[in-house]
């Protein structure tokens, strides 16, 4: 029997695109991803907001910017996510 080396598998990590909410503390913006969802029994539809706080190493996003965002290793307690690329 031989020992083939596999590579590891890639996993997929998580993006999502919102809107910069707050950026007052130093190296992390909240980011507020809203949503729409459909009710299972009545079927209408409604937003659902949820916010993230994200790392930005450069202080580069600003209240108002919106910014794509990938999932990381944890930084803090609640910061687990890394900015990718702001897209205005």
């Amino acid at each position: 029997m031989e020992n083939k080396k596999t590579a590891p598998k890639k996993v997929q990590k998580r993006t999502f695109i919102g809107e910069v909410t707050s950026d007052k503390m130093d190296k992390t913006i909240v980011v507020a991803v809203k949503r729409v969802k459909t009710h299972p029994i009545y079927k209408k539809q409604y937003s659902v907001t949820r916010k993230y706080k994200v790392h930005d190493d450069k202080n580069q996003a600003k209240i108002g910017d919106v910014v794509e965002f990938v999932e990381c290793r944890p930084m803090s307690k609640e910061k687990r996510w890394r900015l990718k690329t702001i897209k205005k």
